[in-house]
């Protein structure tokens, strides 16, 4: 088959497009001829950051796959030959506590397809067969590959982890995002009032065009300070923050008495400093958040199913072009998700 490796770390030009062996299956697994997969900060990470100390080169990155059931094992009964099927890109055991307290993104063995094991910047990828999720006729496998990230992160992120009610204010920063316009439309489902900010004005447009209620572009102005005039002094009840240092403390400083930030990354940076006057006199509350759990993910992906909530897809490019889609999202150009066509 045809993939993508990386065979060090580096930049986007240790990408290559290779032939490599079709992968073999256990009686437990599934190989998926690949349609689509997502591409994703982690995918960079594993090229160029932290998690390359992981991974075992050469290495094929990509953790949302989707595609057609090519082969099955005998243990597998749930898909057939055939079947279109979505690849969860968590790996878990099933048994251990986490996993029976219905925290499996803690599992004590997990691991994430296109880090601990090979992913689907490919034409073929294997996978558990508990991990394959069968996907209606009407959604395309574009549609499908583009919502574990995005829609299982946030959902955990603001249905699970910050507990957002109808009536409630949220501020999403960098909206544009893959997860930023998951965000967007899960909080609008809720009903709450949206707040977001983006970097360009053609993303503020596509913001507004999802649903936000006010936009601001934090490239021109204090995003905090806008967020105050935007609730008349207030703030808001949440904060949807995944981007790490450059926007932590105004974040923080968006945030209403009792309000709750909630995070997921720091792809800026890892450490910021946090005003802790500010944090007991208001009464604030920071909430971590990691992944998703499979049931979260299910319950989105059912509201997705239905119609009720859309992936948007920037654009779509072919695998063998995956250096230039890894580019592309460095360079933030993106609204919504990238895609890669094997």
């Amino acid at each position: 088959m045809r993939a993508v490796l990386v065979h060090e770390g580096g930049g986007p030009d240790q990408l290559r497009y290779e032939q490599v062996p079709d992968p073999h299956i256990s009686d437990t697994e599934a190989l998926v001829r690949v349609q689509a997969c997502g591409v994703n900060h982690l995918d960079l990470l594993v090229r160029d950051g932290p998690w390359a100390a992981v991974v075992s080169f050469p290495h094929i990155p990509g953790l949302e796959a989707a595609g057609e059931v090519a082969q099955v094992g005998r243990a597998v009964e749930h898909v057939r030959v055939g079947d279109r099927v979505l690849v969860g890109p968590i790996i878990v055991c099933g048994r251990c506590e986490r996993c029976r307290q219905g925290d499996d993104n803690f599992c004590k063995t997990l691991k994430i397809i296109g880090l601990h094991v090979h992913g689907g910047y490919a034409e073929y990828l294997k996978a558990p067969g508990d991990n394959l999720i069968p996907i209606p006729s009407h959604m395309s496998y574009a549609e499908a590959a583009a919502t574990p990230v995005a829609f299982g992160t946030a959902w955990h992120m603001l249905v699970t982890r910050a507990a957002l009610k109808a009536g409630e204010t949220v501020l999403i920063v960098a909206i544009g995002s893959g997860v930023g316009s998951a965000a967007a439309q899960i909080s609008k489902y809720l009903g709450c009032r949206v707040i977001g900010t983006a970097g360009t004005d053609e993303k503020l447009a596509k913001a507004r065009a999802l649903g936000a209620d006010e936009v601001i572009n934090h490239c021109r102005a204090d995003f905090s300070r806008e967020v105050m005039r935007l609730t008349g002094k207030r703030g808001v009840d949440v904060v949807f923050e995944h981007v790490g240092t450059d926007t932590w403390q105004k974040s923080i400083a968006s945030l209403a008495r009792n309000g709750r930030l909630v995070t997921c990354g720091a792809t800026t940076g890892r450490v910021a400093p946090t005003d802790i006057w500010l944090l007991f006199l208001k009464q604030l509350t920071l909430i971590g958040s990691y992944a998703a759990t499979k049931r979260d993910f299910l319950e989105v992906f059912n509201l997705v199913s239905q119609g009720r909530l859309k992936p948007v897809i920037d654009r779509c490019f072919p695998l063998e072009e995956a250096a230039s889609a890894q580019a592309y999202l460095m360079e933030r150009r993106q609204f919504g998700k990238l895609i890669l066509n094997p």
